[in-house]
């Protein structure tokens, strides 16, 4: 056989390969889909959501026991007074309620929370505020630092762009009656949603995750993870697991598995939600998508041997292995992206030319059941069918086109070359005013891969019409619109100057080189370093 039939079987065979190990990935969401369904479906937004039968009627434990806020924060002056205003609204009684500001900052960030302190303390409200000489562990070390000196029994975790309803407390604590549960997770909801077509396909991406995934798997009584805000813990779960750790760069997925491999239970609270802002820059989600792959397959690594080794069922096992191994399908979608016309030149060399129908099969159970799950994500949401449809085909252009930035950060935490050593690329926040005085760093390289496959994507259309390739069309245009559309926000971006609403940069100093002493208030623990 010549060398050409020979490259031609061998592009039919590492594209069914990829095909193999994808589809899986698409039917495991179904899977999700189905469990979160069953049994009335997952409780629809409205309000944070009723108390769970056999808790009494003020809807709290016996005892009133004491909670812990915790507020990292990092450079975050556009947020930082809108979160510290939501969360001294809390229902709760003061004098059981701590709040703690972990406070990473290098700009103005610190001078805007000092100056919140005095208001705080005439209204009984109690404050820490605690400062680090550096910022080792990022966000687990900041965690850790406040978990060292915390008097809760319980500790609500908020990021800066959260914004909790009043009520979140008494909706979240009585899941806690039942003592082995060791954290309750809510939903996330969109402050800005409506800003642009990016937020509304991130909007939906989220919806889909925290629906069905998180709902899927707790319906199922499968491990599902806190998802790093909007989730409270119970002290002692925390320290049987070991406490927060810096080893990957998803700190919050990690503690999670560790704590419910050490026997505690997880409750996902999908009617209660807190809402959040989304990126509205291309550059800023791409800082959020990669850490959140490479710290998913460095937790994956980490975790998963263990895992693989214990006590488990077959389903719990296998649903962490989709779950913590899944970004997998980043780089293997680029890689099937870039052979789609190869492999439909190969089938037509072959004189395999009715083969291409598969084409159109594949693309429809692939993109069919990804379709299926984000508009019943929008339905659940109350979007009538109209918008439903457009909204989850945007969001799947949305995850092809974060193939591509993302695929590296994946095959970072493959190699295990980051750990330990990345720094924390924390996601940027412009509150109402919409303004960014830290912006995101660029991904060397990752402008112009987009280019380059979008390039690459249009010239296979091309070529696809011209020689009457038509079943493989749709794939490619799939493709290229996702890959284009970032390619062009983050041209956008940076060739017309800083993301939408920045006013300059700022980046951590060096090591050691911090602000002065944080003031305290009159009846909370003070801490400064």
């Amino acid at each position: 056989m010549s060398a050409a039939p020979w490259i031609a079987w061998t592009i039919l065979g590492v594209t069914a390969g990829l095909l193999a190990l994808l589809i899986p990935l698409a039917v495991h969401r179904l899977v999700l889909l189905r469990h979160a369904t069953r049994r009335g479906g997952p409780p629809r937004p409205g309000g944070t959501g009723a108390a769970p039968d056999g808790v009494h009627a003020t809807g709290l434990p016996t005892g009133m026991p004491c909670i812990t806020v915790q507020l990292p924060v990092f450079n975050e002056a556009e947020v930082v007074e809108r979160l510290v205003a939501a969360v001294a609204a809390l229902e709760y009684p003061r004098e059981q309620l701590e709040i703690q500001i972990l406070d990473d900052s290098t700009d103005e960030t610190t001078r805007r929370i000092q100056a919140l302190l005095p208001g705080l303390a005439r209204r009984g409200i109690q404050v820490s505020h605690l400062c680090r000489e550096n910022r080792e562990g990022f966000k687990a070390g900041a965690l850790a630092e406040g978990l060292r000196v915390a008097r809760g029994e319980f500790l609500l975790i908020l990021d800066a762009d959260f914004v909790p309803r009043p009520d979140l407390l008494r909706a979240l604590l009585p899941s806690f009656e039942d003592p082995g549960v060791g954290m309750v997770q809510a939903r996330w909801d969109h402050l800005n949603e409506g800003a642009r077509l990016l937020t509304r396909a991130q909007a939906l991406l989220l919806d889909g995750h925290f629906y069905f995934e998180q709902a899927g798997r707790h319906a199922a009584g499968r491990f599902l993870n806190f998802n790093g805000t909007a989730g409270m813990w119970r002290r002692s779960a925390l320290e049987d697991a070991g406490g927060w750790s810096a080893d990957t760069l998803t700190e919050d997925l990690d503690v999670s598995y560790r704590a419910q491999m050490a026997g505690w239970r997880f409750v996902y609270r999908g009617d209660v939600g807190v809402p959040a802002e989304l990126p509205e820059g291309a550059r800023a989600l791409e800082v959020q998508q990669r850490r959140w792959a490479q710290g998913g397959i460095e937790t994956g690594r980490k975790l998963l041997p263990a895992l693989w080794r214990g006590p488990w069922s077959p389903g719990v096992k296998s649903e962490a292995t989709f779950h913590l191994l899944g970004h997998l399908a980043h780089p293997l979608t680029v890689v099937l992206g870039v052979l789609l016309l190869p492999s439909a030149l190969a089938r037509q060399a072959l004189g395999l030319e009715a083969w291409i129908l598969v084409d159109l099969l594949v693309f429809a159970a692939a993109t069919g059941s990804f379709l299926l799950f984000y508009v019943a994500a929008a339905r659940m949401r109350r979007r009538p069918w109209p918008r439903a449809l457009p909204q989850a085909a945007l969001a799947l252009v949305l995850g092809v086109g974060l193939t591509a930035p993302v695929t590296g950060a994946v095959l970072r935490g493959l190699s295990g070359r980051g750990r330990r050593r990345d720094t924390f690329h924390r996601t940027p926040k412009g509150g109402a005013a919409g303004l960014r005085r830290y912006r995101s760093p660029r991904a060397r390289g990752s402008l112009l891969a987009k280019s380059v496959l979008a390039g690459w994507m249009g010239l296979s259309i091309l070529v696809a019409v011209q020689l009457g390739l038509y079943p493989t069309l749709p794939f490619l245009v799939l493709f290229g619109a996702g890959w284009g559309w970032l390619a062009v926000s983050q041209f956008v971006e940076e060739g017309g100057g800083p993301e939408r609403g920045d006013v300059g940069s700022s980046s951590p100093s060096p090591q050691g080189m911090r602000l002065g002493m944080r003031g305290g208030l009159p009846g909370g623990e003070v801490a400064g370093a």
